[in-house]
């Protein structure tokens, strides 16, 4: 585990991200010493009998996929298969690993097809994604041509994930830091800043929205995807209790809501560039993901619903310039 971070400190000693080694290794030793989720040591014992493999397939452009089916013993790819399901759920992806399909809850790869053309090109940047999973996006942002990146999420699962998966592609200029948005300093670096699918969890969205300005540089550009209500500037869904059955949705504003709250926090040259209802063949229950998923969380009578009566789930993406 120790390496993960202090390779990740050599790295950034050398670039535009340096000043963040003032507060990161205190909070990173800090999360080490703090007792992790109780399955934690189960997720250990995963990563330390990961199969060694050679592998020479990589291909992050169109999918993420390290690895063909051939590169590995059939009892190797057994043994990884088994390893690989004691991480459950997977709920970003898809990941393929030498002929593994982890077949994810989310179908992330159709939510990169819907953004990619709409923002700026990636070649060369070094770019943040905020709330990030088990890091889906982040193999996809390296493909893109981005030339360091990062994600943070605070889940030991999606950490333990990602480290699973990079076992295959040890990329040292992607990374995956187990932090909180809450827990950055205004590193005022990043070219590019990502955050999909988090905003409407924060209970304060403005400040959150101030957090993500904070992580760019002057010009840097934020991608922002989120869940969004139909309605004018004054429209702004506060659920009563849940939403789609989760419990921790707070605020679910209008796009035109939401364009003003970046004006408010001093984003520029807002755009609403793709609005999409989500699927249920986009989020749906998989053998990687056996609990309840979107058919679930709609109004079985009507899918224009949640079960709790409230428009069902239309995402939004947005892009603007710090």
């Amino acid at each position: 585990m120790n390496n993960w971070f202090t390779d990740f400190y050599a790295a950034i000693a050398k670039n535009q991200l340096s000043h963040w080694l003032n507060t990161l290794p205190a909070q990173l030793t800090h999360w080490q010493n703090e007792a992790q989720h109780g399955d934690w040591p189960q997720w250990e014992k995963v990563l330390k009998n990961l199969p060694e493999s050679n592998t020479q397939h990589i291909n992050i452009v169109d999918k993420v996929e390290f690895g063909l089916a051939d590169e590995l013993s059939e009892g190797h790819k057994k043994q990884l298969s088994h390893l690989l399901t004691r991480m459950m759920p997977w709920r970003k992806g898809p990941f393929h690993i030498h002929g593994i399909h982890i077949d994810t809850e989310w179908r992330s790869d159709w939510k990169w097809d819907r953004l990619l053309p709409h923002i700026s090109n990636l070649h060369g940047r070094t770019v943040l994604d905020i709330g990030c999973g088990s890091g889906y996006h982040l193999w996809r942002m390296r493909g893109a041509g981005a030339e360091f990146v990062v994600g943070i999420d605070p889940s030991d699962l999606f950490l333990s994930q990602f480290q699973a998966i990079k076992h295959f592609n040890p990329d040292p200029n992607v990374h995956l830091l187990p932090l909180g948005v809450e827990q950055l300093p205004q590193l005022k670096a990043f070219d590019t800043v990502f955050s999909m699918g988090v905003l409407y969890h924060r209970r304060s969205p403005i400040d959150f929205l101030s957090q993500l300005k904070a992580q760019l540089r002057a010009g840097g550009e934020l991608v922002l995807e989120t869940l969004v209500i139909e309605g004018d500037v004054n429209t702004v869904l506060v659920p009563t209790d849940r939403y789609a059955k989760m419990r921790n949705v707070w605020f679910i504003p209008s796009t035109a809501a939401l364009t003003l709250w970046l004006e408010r926090v001093g984003f520029k040259d807002i755009k609403v560039v793709n609005e999409d209802i989500t699927s249920v063949d986009e989020q749906r229950r998989t053998p990687w993901m056996q609990t309840e998923s979107l058919a679930d969380f709609l109004d079985p009578n009507d899918i224009t619903k949640t079960i709790e009566g409230y428009p069902a789930p239309l995402r939004a993406i947005l892009t603007a310039k710090a």
